[in-house]
């Protein structure tokens, strides 16, 4: 019988890489990854040489039957996700679901995750909060955005550059214009910043600063 382990990969800083991440890399049968050419440049840095088959968002339905004959065909594999831990805003609930189902056992390995740090370098309560992702690109998104307005525990969300102006005006017409964000860019990355201000501070900072990096909202619940 196989076994799957998840595996949490740097989302900056090479060295945020575990021991134990390295160990199972190293002594796994096959690596299954959400963009294999990034995978291997990873594997390339740390001197491990192994098999590597893709897995990501636009195949997981139809990948889903092969990778568990793989899996059950030897006896330890590994997923990886591009940066972060697979399966949060990544490729992996699926396959962990679907090995579950057949009697499968799957590890899961703590390591990096952009909203952890987002969160407590935000300054703002992190005893309870909610993690919603990337919000929904058009239908849904300003109902969503409404209904996190009202919310009183502190908010987390993940966008993309090109997305954030956008994003920031949106809020605009649901939350007040005094609510506190901090906007965090490029976690773990040489130019690593934290944004902090009223929406309106930091909706008029991004209006007059080119946007780039990997994006965490992250929104003071209301008081």
């Amino acid at each position: 019988m196989g076994k799957l382990t998840l595996v949490p990969t740097p989302i900056g800083n090479l060295e945020d890489i575990t021991l134990r991440a390295l160990t199972l890399l190293k002594s796994c049968d096959i690596v299954f990854a959400e963009d294999t050419r990034v995978s291997k440049k990873l594997l390339d840095h740390f001197g491990i040489q192994k098999k590597i088959i893709s897995f990501h968002a636009h195949n997981e339905h139809k990948a889903l039957q092969r990778t568990i004959s793989i899996i059950l065909e030897n006896t330890l594999t590994v997923m990886v996700s591009d940066a972060g831990t697979p399966g949060i805003s990544d490729p992996g609930f699926l396959l962990v679901r679907e090995c579950l189902k057949e009697g499968i056992e799957v590890e899961c390995l703590p390591g990096p995750t952009a909203l952890i740090p987002a969160l407590i370098g935000s300054g703002f309560p992190c005893d309870r909060f909610v993690f919603e992702g990337f919000l929904p690109h058009k239908k849904g998104r300003m109902t969503m955005l409404k209904r996190l307005s009202e919310e009183d525990r502190t908010v987390i969300l993940y966008e993309s550059p090109h997305r954030l102006k956008k994003c920031l005006e949106q809020m605009k017409s649901c939350f007040d214009g005094h609510r506190q964000l901090c906007v965090v860019r490029e976690i773990s990355k040489m130019f690593e910043t934290f944004h902090r201000g009223t929406l309106d501070e930091i909706s008029a900072y991004f209006d007059s600063n080119e946007v780039r990096g990997e994006i965490v909202i992250v929104i003071k619940g209301k008081e």
